[in-house]
């Protein structure tokens, strides 16, 4: 069953002049721990103008605040690193003189070049054994809303996430929470509750993929003595026992053919009958659904009604994975620390630590978990928090024992390696007349459309791959699509962004671009 962990996806589009997103600084791991989480907006560089960074500025501040706190650690350099801002849209990193930067890992000498791409993905910074931040795109935050609803981060999906709670929760429509597993969807499904008409009444959580078909319909809707073999009783179901409150089923994919005909009933008609019974009964519950797959495929595969989905998601919120929302790592980080360290009794670890001090949460660690891809999302972290906190006990930082370590390092290296910041383009290595539009299609589709990644394949540059694209009667970009195939695209793939680039040919982040620009995500 989904847990009620804490809990997006930042824009794809990472380039400065996008509307609404600046280039942001956001505090994974500080000596003094509890300073996680807070973040520096980068309006300067989208002004076009230099930042630096160093023991003096900027000023780091959680959303709401008005005075900012420089990093202010001694171990720092004063010669800073600079930012700038880089081509189409992406920002340099020019190194200070001081040899203890490290960008996602690897050693900044000289300068980088990172482009949108690796902005809208988030690049770890390294200072000087002591700091690490992550380079990103954010929306500014002038206020803080939602934090009653106990979700931690400050991240785009997960302000998106509060404010859709606090907009259907006093609405009787049901909801449907989608989100892969792990991401927080149960806790989505109790601040609605929490936040609704109903929250006098009771939350019945029910993960359908772990109740026995045979048995799924009886126990959601009740049954009488008699109504099966081995009904020696009358069941009261969790539909009544959910009366006046809330109704929370996860997995509902995993619903039988009849539960879903039974489900759809309830939903259009507001009755329902318990197995065995001939009178209707009378329905005061809200329905909340979720769900870690794509229902879509399951309609086409004719394992899904497609009246029941339409039922249910009368109003839909989505959940970010974690690998989407790695600002809010060190605030979730911290969260759950303090929760395992105040059971062993140990809070004082979070607490003031002398400037000259080891960071508890090594920056070589905090790198490391920023960049790694976290499939089990949120309830991962949270396992992960609770293995170094117990393994470290004694110890003055935490520590990755074997077990873990094992576990950190069993992706393989292409799903856990970060998105990698460019260098400064270079000069083209061939002409673009050599380039066969028959090699320029092979290069585009094996590197999913990212133009910097084929054109580098390719020998040229990236402005001589889009003119290449433009006289290629193969080859077309987002803006070529009409309307229509893009409605139809969205739905056929549900949404889901990279299928529509797979599907379309085209690059992911455009293809983002366009679905805002149309409204597609609120249809």
């Amino acid at each position: 069953m989904e847990d009620s962990s804490t809990l997006t996806r930042q824009p794809r589009d990472g380039a400065l002049g996008a509307t609404g997103i600046v280039p942001a600084l956001t505090l994974i791991s500080h000596p003094k721990i509890q300073r996680s989480g807070e973040r520096f907006l980068l309006r300067e560089l989208k002004a076009g103008r230099e930042l630096a960074i160093s023991r003096t500025e900027p000023g780091f501040m959680r959303p709401g605040s008005i005075l900012g706190l420089p990093l202010a650690d001694p171990f720092l350099s004063r010669k800073p690193l600079r930012l700038l801002p880089g081509a189409q849209g992406g920002v340099r990193l020019v190194a200070g003189g001081s040899p203890q930067v490290f960008v996602d890992g690897s050693p900044l000498t000289g300068e980088l070049e990172l482009t949108p791409a690796a902005l809208a993905a988030g690049v770890t910074i390294e200072l000087a054994e002591r700091v690490v931040l992550l380079l990103h795109m954010a929306e500014p935050v002038d206020k803080t809303e939602g934090d009653e609803l106990g979700m931690v981060g400050q991240s785009v999906g997960v302000r998106r996430v509060r404010r859709q709670v606090l907009q259907v929760a006093d609405l009787d429509v049901p909801v449907l929470i989608r989100g892969e597993t792990g991401t927080g969807k149960e806790l989505v499904a109790q601040a609605l509750h929490q936040q609704g008409r109903r929250r006098k009444g009771p939350f019945i959580s029910v993960n359908l993929g772990a109740i026995p078909k045979e048995l799924a319909a009886s126990e959601l809707f009740g049954a009488e003595k008699g109504a099966y073999t081995g009904a020696s009783q009358s069941r009261e179901g969790f539909f009544r026992a959910a009366q006046g409150g809330t109704l929370f089923l996860d997995e509902v994919a995993e619903a039988s053919s009849e539960v879903q005909a039974m489900l759809l009933r309830v939903l259009e008609t507001g009755e329902m009958f318990s197995v065995g019974g001939r009178v209707p009964i009378k329905t005061q519950v809200r329905l909340v659904a979720a769900t870690d797959a794509r229902l879509e495929e399951r309609i086409q595969q004719g394992s899904f009604r497609a009246p029941l989905l339409h039922r249910l998601s009368g109003y839909e919120i989505r959940v970010p994975p974690l690998r989407e929302r790695r600002e809010d790592l060190g605030l979730l980080l911290l969260h759950f620390a303090r929760q395992e360290l105040e059971l062993l009794g140990e809070l004082w670890r979070l607490e003031g630590q002398e400037p000259s001090s080891e960071p508890w949460l090594p920056t070589t660690l905090a790198s490391r978990l920023v960049r790694y891809p976290w499939p089990g999302n949120v309830r991962q972290l949270r396992n992960v928090t609770r293995q170094l906190v117990i393994s470290s006990r004694g110890l003055p930082s935490l520590q990755v024992d074997p077990q873990l370590e094992q576990e950190l390092g069993s992706l393989p290296v292409e799903l856990s390696a970060p998105v990698v910041a460019t260098k400064a383009p270079t000069e083209a290595r061939r002409r673009p007349a050599e380039v066969s539009e028959e090699e320029m299609m092979v290069a585009l589709r094996e590197h999913g459309w990212d133009l910097a990644a084929a054109s580098n394949q390719l020998g040229i540059t990236r402005a001589s791959l889009y003119n290449l694209m433009k006289k290629s009667t193969k080859a077309r970009t987002a803006k070529d699509l009409s309307v229509e195939q893009l409605r139809e695209s969205y739905v056929a793939c549900g949404g889901d962004l990279e299928q529509m680039s797979k599907r379309l040919e085209v690059s992911v982040r455009a293809l983002q671009r366009r679905v805002r620009e149309l409204g597609l995500e609120s249809d």
